[in-house]
C-alpha cells in the first residue's frame, strides 16, 4: 500500500517508522529541505528522534504535490497552525486521510478533522489519538490509541493499517470527542506543569488533572461529543500521560511558566511546538461561544495571554466558591 506522512517532526517520523516496518511503501514529506537531507544522510531524524534508526526504504520528499500523488492513505502530522494550508493540497484527494494532529483552529474553532471537511471534502477521514509519545512509539514501547471516524469502515481500516504487536489500535465513531480530548488535554498539561514549576506536590497535580477531565468533558459535550469518549484513551489516558510525563512538551512548557519565564519566549525557542499554547487561545474562544464554565482553561489563558502571575492563577482556582463535584 502507498502511504504518505505529511510532517517530518517527531510524531510524523515515528509513525512513518511504524508504518514502514510492514510491507507498505512510505513517503515522508517535510518542508525543510536541509532537515530532510540530513535525515537522508544519517538514516535518522536527529533533530526530533535522536538515535532512532529509520527504515532504509523510507522515501523523503520536499514536494508536497509529489508526496501526495498516487497515495492511497495520507497521514497528516503537521502543527495545527499549518494544518489548513498544508491540507489545501488535498482538495481533489479521494482516498483516506488520518489526522494525528492535536489542536483546535483559532478562527473557526474546528478540530483537525473539521478542517479536513473543508480542505479535503472528497476524502474519507479519521482521527488517531491517545497517550502516545513519539519517542516511545519509535522505540517500540507498548502503546494503545484509538482511531475514530464517522464511518465505521474507515475507522476499522485505519485500525488495520496502524495496528502492530506493540501498537494497539481501538476504533470509535466519536471523532469529535477524540479530537477535543487530544487537543484540550494539552492545555491542561500546561497547568500541570505550572504546578511543577511552583513546587506543588502530587496531591495538587492529581486534583488538577481530575478537575481538568471534568472540564474537558463539559466543553466536549457542549460541542456535540459523547460523554463516554472522555473516559477513554483519547481523554483520560492522554490527559494522564501528558500531565505527568517528563516527555510531555506541554507539561515542560508549563513548568517553565511556573518558574517565571515568559510564555511567548519559551514557545518561540522550543524545537517542537507545545500545541497547548495556541490551543489555549482557540479553546478559550470556543468555551465563550458555547457558554461553558472552564475555570482551569480560563486561568491558563490568563497566564499565557494576559500576563497573569502563575501563583495568583492557582490561588484563584483554589479559592473559587465551593460546589458539589460533577
Amino acid at each position: 500500500m502507498k502511504l504518505t506522512v505529511l510532517g517530518a517532526g517527531a510524531w510524523g517520523t515515528a509513525l512513518a517508522k511504524l508504518l514502514g516496518d510492514g510491507k507498505n511503501s512510505i513517503t515522508l514529506w517535510g518542508h525543510d529541505a536541509a532537515h530532510l537531507e540530513a535525515m537522508r544522510r544519517r538514516g535518522r531524524n536527529e533533530r526530533y528522534l535522536p538515535g532512532i534508526e529509520l527504515p532504509r526504504e523510507l522515501k523523503l520528499e520536499t514536494s508536497l504535490a509529489d508526496a501526495v500523488s498516487n497515495a492511497e492513505w495520507i497521514v497528516v502530522a503537521v502543527p495545527s497552525k499549518a494544518f489548513r494550508e498544508v491540507t489545501k493540497s488535498l482538495a481533489h484527494f479521494s482516498g483516506a486521510v488520518v489526522s494525528v494532529t492535536k489542536g483546535i483552529e483559532g478562527d473557526s474553532g474546528l478540530t483537525m478533522c473539521g478542517v479536513l471537511g473543508e480542505t479535503a471534502p472528497r476524502a474519507k477521514t479519521a482521527a488517531l489519538s491517545g497517550p502516545s509519545f513519539a519517542l516511545e512509539v519509535a522505540r517500540g514501547v507498548p502503546t494503545a490509541v484509538v482511531a475514530a471516524s464517522a464511518d465505521a469502515a474507515v475507522a476499522e481500516a485505519a485500525q488495520q493499517l496502524f495496528h502492530r504487536s506493540n501498537f494497539r489500535v481501538y476504533t470509535g465513531r466519536d471523532w469529535l470527542g477524540v479530537e477535543l480530548g487530544g487537543a484540550l488535554k494539552n492545555v491542561m498539561a500546561i497547568a500541570a506543569g505550572v504546578c511543577d514549576g511552583l513546587g506543588f506536590g502530587d496531591n495538587s497535580k492529581a486534583a488538577l488533572a481530575t478537575r481538568a477531565l471534568a472540564e474537558i468533558r463539559r466543553l466536549g459535550v457542549a460541542c456535540g461529543a459523547r460523554t463516554e469518549t472522555f473516559a477513554g484513551l483519547s481523554g483520560l489516558g492522554d490527559l494522564m500521560a501528558t500531565c505527568f510525563s517528563r516527555l510531555s512538551r506541554n507539561r515542560g512548557f508549563g513548568e517553565r511558566i511556573g518558574r517565571g519565564e515568559n510564555p511567548g519566549a519559551v514557545a518561540a525557542e522550543m524545537i517542537s511546538i507545545a500545541e497547548g499554547y495556541p490551543t489555549a487561545l482557540a479553546a478559550f474562544g470556543l468555551a465563550r461561544r458555547r457558554r461553558v464554565s472552564t475555570p482551569i482553561l480560563d486561568e491558563v489563558h490568563a497566564m499565557l495571554y494576559a500576563g497573569k502571575n502563575p501563583a495568583q492563577a492557582l490561588r484563584d482556582l483554589i479559592s473559587r466558591e465551593s460546589k458539589a463535584e460533577d
